[in-house]
């Protein structure tokens, strides 16, 4: 496998500003409207690179304005309209592996050109494809796509390939997870050669590296943090439960307390997600359900509601949540422990954005211990313990202490016992909830 260029790696905010990265007057206009006047560390790497032409392989997680990165070069290009005659296929493409990501990106995209004459669609499955259809039939820019919606009208000549100039595949780990990258190699093969390409990743697998390598001509590589480090502002800390009811029990000592306003909650399967978020319901804790099996009008619905405000906590899958990006999330609790110590870390990335701390909480029962140490052992530091550890099947009493913040006042676990009553009881610490300086091997 051919290596790549030396990994530059950023992990402070600079002093430029977007006026300073070359970008046209229109964008930089539709930027001011927002109040976006400084771009993020990934996006002064790799927008000059971008706008001269350079493929650029970026490793970096949600959350870091990646999607600015790419859409907003790849938008500059369009900054002298396209006549309508030579409008009739996209000359950009961008690859996403959920509907949700496609839907926001699709989004960021509308807001970046709304000064500019940019004709834009997103396609996705679980929709009827009429829509879809008359869009592409219209002509368009800037093409948005799930890979197996895009196959489907492209193998029925609903969507023409063969003049894509500038090819971006976000997530490319999340499309190996979801089994997708055998779809990816087949609309590579569609592609003309002489495009540009860009390439973002959480994590960089073996197999990613392999088709980053096929896809990517002497690319910039650009790391945003080091792999798999939690950001620093996240409070961690672990209950352990016994099986049976303890998470029940867990779950409403917790949210007893309303620092908890803005929480993503996450389990392993759809049923798990759709009982909890109804236990929520009845606790007088609203809550909706976003997976696999809700309709799209279901999961917008649903994302909307979260976002304004209506209801408390979202709870998840992972492949649901994986790529979304809503501002303002306090806490992130996993009810239940991901089988991979990775998407623990993808998972606690939904909170502590922009700079603004977060808070991280876990359930464990006997059955989740093994899932746990191979979390610890990812981040090569213990969980901060909250309560006792219980022994065989005896409850550890889940104590309202937990509920992760700085009282906001001190960190989770922390010696301070004052906030509640009760909260004299002796408690065994395994560990800060802060992150060590050490590098990491993988991000998140």
């Amino acid at each position: 496998m051919k290596l790549l260029p030396s990994v530059e790696r950023i992990n402070s905010m600079t002093s430029v500003k977007f006026s300073d990265l070359g970008l046209a007057d229109p964008i930089l206009s539709a930027l001011r409207a927002r109040n976006h006047l400084t771009p993020t560390p990934i996006q002064v790497e790799a927008i000059p690179s971008l706008i001269k032409g350079r493929d650029v392989l970026g490793i970096a997680q949600t959350g870091t304005g990646k999607t600015g990165a790419f859409a907003l070069p790849v938008l500059h290009k369009f900054r002298h309209p396209r006549s309508k005659e030579n409008i009739r296929r996209p000359l950009a493409l961008v690859l996403a592996p959920t509907r949700e990501l496609a839907i926001q990106i699709g989004d960021e995209v509308g807001a970046y050109a709304a000064k500019m004459k940019l004709r834009h669609t997103v396609i996705f499955g679980g929709v009827r494809e009429n829509r879809q259809i008359s869009a592409l039939k219209r002509g368009l820019d800037v093409l948005i796509a799930t890979p197996g919606r895009l196959l489907d009208l492209h193998s029925r000549r609903f969507v023409d390939l063969s003049g894509i100039e500038y090819f971006v595949l976000d997530e490319a780990d999340r499309m190996l997870d979801m089994g997708f990258v055998r779809d990816v190699r087949k609309i590579l093969a569609c592609l003309p050669t002489g495009r540009q390409s860009l390439l973002f990743s959480a994590t960089m697998p073996r197999e990613i590296a392999r088709l980053a390598d096929e896809m990517l001509r002497d690319p910039l590589r650009i790391e945003v943090a080091p792999q798999a480090t939690p950001v620093d502002s996240i409070e961690q800390s672990v209950f352990h439960v016994a099986a049976g009811g303890g998470k029940t029990d867990a779950l409403r000592d917790v949210f007893a307390d309303p620092a908890l306003s803005r929480v993503i909650l996450f389990t392993r399967t759809k049923h798990r997600a759709n009982r909890v978020a109804d236990q929520l319901d009845k606790m007088g804790v609203p809550a909706a359900a976003i997976h696999g099996n809700k309709s799209q009008s279901a999961r917008q619905k649903a994302l909307r509601r979260f976002s304004a405000g209506n209801c408390r906590v979202l709870v998840a899958t992972d492949i649901a949540a994986r790529g979304l990006d809503i501002e303002g999330v306090t806490h992130v609790i996993n009810y239940e422990l991901p089988n991979e110590p990775e998407n623990y870390v993808h998972r606690i990335g939904r909170t502590a954005r922009a700079g603004a701390s977060g808070v991280a909480i876990a359930f464990c029962d006997p059955s989740e211990r093994k899932y746990l140490r191979d979390i610890e052992r990812l981040l090569k530091m213990p969980l901060t313990v909250v309560g006792d550890v219980p022994k065989g099947e005896e409850r550890a009493p889940a104590r309202k202490q937990a509920r992760g913040a700085k009282d906001r006042g001190g960190k989770t676990g922390g010696n301070d016992q004052s906030h509640k009553p009760g909260n004299g009881r002796k408690r065994r610490r395994r560990g800060r909830g802060k992150p060590s300086n050490r590098k990491q091997t993988k991000i998140a």
